[in-house]
């Protein structure tokens, strides 16, 4: 069976898209909002979301824990932010590979903004076999699309939570729409 080779999901929240850009684009962050992620530190200087910065994500799934190193590849204020993952390791990300692109879209609507997250397979030269074996071991029984389309809801759900408790001063509160798909 061929593989899906990306999955995205959206939700609306009540902020401005430069404020959640913002949020989002802070890779130490992503811990706060991810079911897996525990963070970030970021490599070199630390001066804000720029293509080309490097950071090393802090992962955990169950008792699994790993590090990745990623690498900006669009760091567009209220428009966009995205990464690729291009090396994973137990303690340090020492096994180089094509592994993953995460991207947010960041769209006014009727005074909120909707955040679109695609994570995309960069697994490209695996055989669709071997990667469907390797992704049921590794997440229990799912393909890596599945189980990142629960992983992206998840995120959503708790960055729109977040940010709108948080009340910052971007907040529009012109009456909630809810969770949007896409």
């Amino acid at each position: 069976m061929p593989r899906t080779m990306s999955v995205s999901d959206s939700i609306l929240i009540r902020m401005a898209p430069s404020a959640v850009y913002r949020e989002l684009s802070d890779p130490t962050a992503m811990g706060r909002w991810s079911p897996e992620n525990r963070g970030a530190r970021v490599l070199g200087e630390h001066r804000g979301a720029h293509v080309g910065m490097v950071f090393e994500g802090r992962n955990k799934r169950g008792s699994f824990r790993w590090t990745t190193k990623c690498t900006v590849t669009a760091a567009d204020p209220g428009e966009r932010f995205a990464f690729r993952v291009h090396a994973i390791g137990a303690r340090r990300p020492l096994l180089p590979g094509a592994i993953a692109l995460w991207e947010y879209r960041f769209e006014s609507v009727d005074g909120f903004t909707r955040v679109t997250e695609t994570w995309t397979d960069n697994r490209r030269s695996w055989p669709d076999f071997v990667a469907n074996a390797f992704d049921r071991v590794a997440t229990r029984g799912h393909t890596f699309a599945e189980f990142q389309r629960r992983n992206i809801r998840t995120t959503l759900e708790r960055l729109k939570a977040v940010l709108e408790a948080d009340g910052a001063e971007d907040v529009r509160v012109e009456g909630d729409p809810g969770v949007g798909g896409a």
